[in-house]
């Protein structure tokens, strides 16, 4: 499966997903009346003009990295380090709100963030690796396909399993343990790998959320 597609084909769910919380927050505001703040004496009120001016840097990014992966630049894991370099060097050099006292606190947060996820990935990987060596996960695969002939059924349930281990788990451990188990059903149905990656990665986004709002 070609990532870079995977990558643009979830560009329109998420412009739709933006919209879908979008257009609850506008009718809630307006339902209380939040929309019509009054201003901060003192504040400085900044028109649309100016404010997209101020947004072309970072609206250019999705841009750079698109385009790179377009037309086969970087692939999509050089892409994240384009991006962060892009965004370090706006924030230095560009708009000056990040100094390098800053840039390096930062580097050592994603530093530990990245040892705590490295270690998620590798005790969710020899899970997978042990339930693949088993046979653990064949076996449930071949459950799951004769639960019912039916794909559009099927895909509803796997849908809401996927959404209900998001609100549980972190997202990479949801891919290495399931996707073994998930693959050779969507074989199985013929379903579009790009189409089927776009459904759990909204689905696992979901839940995601869904498990933070619940905690709060």
């Amino acid at each position: 499966m070609d990532l870079r597609a995977l990558f643009a084909a979830g560009l329109f769910p998420g412009i739709l997903a933006g919209i879908a919380l979008l257009v609850p927050a506008m009718i809630v505001s307006k339902r209380y009346g939040w929309e019509g703040g009054t201003p901060v004496e003192g504040a400085e009120q900044l028109s649309v003009r100016t404010t997209f001016k101020q947004a072309i840097p970072a609206l250019f990014a999705p841009v750079l990295i698109l385009g790179g992966l377009r037309s086969g630049l970087f692939t999509p894991t050089e892409a994240a380090v384009v991006a962060v370099a892009y965004g370090a060097i706006v924030g230095l050099f560009l708009t000056r709100e990040l100094s390098w006292r800053d840039l390096w606190e930062l580097l050592g947060e994603a530093a530990i963030i990245s040892g705590v996820v490295m270690l998620i990935i590798a005790l969710a990987g020899i899970f997978a690796w042990a339930g693949t060596m088993l046979g653990t996960f064949r076996h449930l695969a071949e459950w799951i396909i004769s639960l019912t002939d039916n794909g559009v059924l099927l895909l509803v349930l796997v849908m809401l399993a996927v959404l209900v281990a998001g609100m549980l788990l972190d997202a990479i451990s949801i891919y290495l343990i399931m996707m073994p188990i998930l693959i050779p059903v969507m074989q199985h149905f013929e379903w579009n790998p790009v189409w089927f990656g776009i459904l759990l990665a909204m689905n696992i986004a979901i839940g995601q959320f869904t498990r933070r709002w619940r905690s709060i």
